[in-house]
C-alpha cells in the first residue's frame, strides 16, 4: 500500500483539482458505457429479461477491463522503475478524487446568489445536480447546492479515499467504474429500469460502508467548523434513511443537523415532480451561506478521512512488526 500516493494524490487535487486539459479515466469510462450499451442493445432481446442480462454483462465487461488495466499497469510500472510506479499511482489517486471541483462548483452557485443573480445560480446549480433547475427559487437553489455537496463528499471524496486505502489506485478505479455505471445507467425510468439494474444495485453495494463512514466524519468535522454536531449525530440517526437510495440521507441527514435547516423534500426531474420526505429540521430557513458552512464542513472531513486512512494503516503496520518479532 502506497500510501505516500494517496497523500500526494489528495493534495494535487486539493490544490488543482481536475485540469481539463488532462486526460480523465472516468471519461473514457463514460465512452466504453455509451458504446458497450450500443453494442449490448443489439446483441439482447428487448424484454425486461434481455435488458437485464445486458446491463450485468456491461458491469462484468467494464469492471474487467478497469482492473485488468488499472493492477496490469501499476505491476509493469513497477517493474521499470519504483518512481514510475510512484507516479502513476499518485496520478491516479488524484484523479479518483473530486473534492476541490466540488467546492469549486459550489461557490459558483454561491457567488452568483451573493449577486443575486438568480438565473445563473439556476444555471450554475445544473451542472452539479440531476433535477430541473429553470424553476427553482434562491432558496430551492441553495438547498439542492448543500444537497449536492454533503452527497458527493460521500461518493467523490470518502469512498474514493476508502478504496485507496484498501487496494491502491486500481481498486479506487473499479470504484470510479461503478460510481460512474450508476451515473449513466442507474436510473429508475423506462429505458433503464432493466437495463441499469445490476449498475445501480453495485453502486448501492460499493457506497454503503463509504457512505456511513463519511456521514460520521461529517459529524465530526461539523464540530470542527462550529456547527452542531450533537444536532448533526440526532439528525443523522432519525432520518438517515429519508431517501430512495439506501446512502444517500446519510451525509444529507449529517449536513442538515449540523445547519439546523431542512433539506430534500419533492423535487423535479425530467419535468415531472417526486414527492420525497424531508430531511432535517427547520430550525431556521436555509442562506446561500450555509453552501460556505458546508464546503468548510466538506473540507475538514475530507481531511479527517485521510487522516483515519494514515492513522489505520499505521497501527495495522505496528501490529505487523509486533506480530513479527
Amino acid at each position: 500500500m502506497n500510501i505516500l500516493a494517496i497523500a500526494v494524490g489528495f493534495c494535487l487535487d486539493l490544490i488543482l483539482a481536475d485540469p481539463a486539459w488532462m486526460p480523465h479515466p472516468v471519461v473514457w469510462m463514460g465512452r466504453f458505457i455509451t458504446a458497450a450499451e450500443k453494442l449490448l442493445r443489439n446483441m439482447f432481446p428487448k424484454t425486461p429479461a434481455g435488458e437485464r442480462a445486458a446491463g450485468v454483462i456491461l458491469v462484468f465487461a467494464l469492471l474487467g477491463a478497469t482492473g485488468f488495466i488499472s493492477f496490469g499497469a501499476v505491476a509493469l510500472a513497477g517493474k521499470i522503475s519504483p518512481y514510475l510506479s510512484f507516479t502513476l499511482q499518485a496520478l491516479w489517486c488524484w484523479q479518483v478524487l473530486a473534492l476541490k471541483g466540488l467546492k469549486q462548483e459550489a461557490m459558483a452557485v454561491c457567488k452568483k446568489l451573493k449577486e443575486n443573480d438568480l438565473s445563473a445560480a439556476r444555471t450554475a446549480v445544473a451542472r452539479i445536480v440531476g433535477r430541473d433547475t429553470q424553476n427553482l427559487s434562491e432558496e430551492g437553489v441553495t438547498k439542492a447546492t448543500v444537497e449536492t455537496v454533503a452527497e458527493n463528499f460521500s461518493d467523490g471524496v470518502l469512498a474514493p479515499l476508502l478504496y485507496l486505502f484498501l487496494g491502491g489506485a486500481p481498486l479506487a478505479l473499479m470504484y470510479k467504474a461503478i460510481n460512474t455505471m450508476d451515473s449513466m445507467v442507474g436510473y429508475k425510468n423506462e429505458r433503464y429500469r432493466f437495463f441499469g439494474w445490476a449498475a445501480a444495485k453495485l453502486d448501492d453495494i460499493a457506497n454503503f460502508l463509504p457512505s456511513r463512514i463519511a456521514a460520521l466524519l461529517w459529524i465530526a468535522a461539523s464540530g470542527l467548523a462550529g456547527q452542531n454536531a450533537k444536532n448533526a449525530f440526532l439528525i443523522w440517526r432519525r432520518d438517515r434513511r429519508n431517501h430512495a437510495s439506501p446512502n444517500s440521507a446519510q451525509t444529507e441527514a449529517a449536513c442538515a443537523g449540523a445547519l439546523g435547516v431542512q433539506l430534500a423534500g419533492p423535487a423535479s426531474y425530467f419535468g415531472q415532480v417526486v414527492e420525497k420526505p424531508y430531511i432535517g429540521d427547520a430550525l431556521r430557513s436555509i442562506e446561500p451561506k450555509d453552501i460556505e458552512r458546508a464546503c468548510k464542513a466538506l473540507y475538514l472531513a475530507s481531511a479527517l478521512g485521510l487522516l483515519s486512512g494514515v492513522l489505520f494503516w499505521k497501527v495495522i503496520s505496528l501490529y505487523v512488526e509486533g506480530v513479527s518479532l
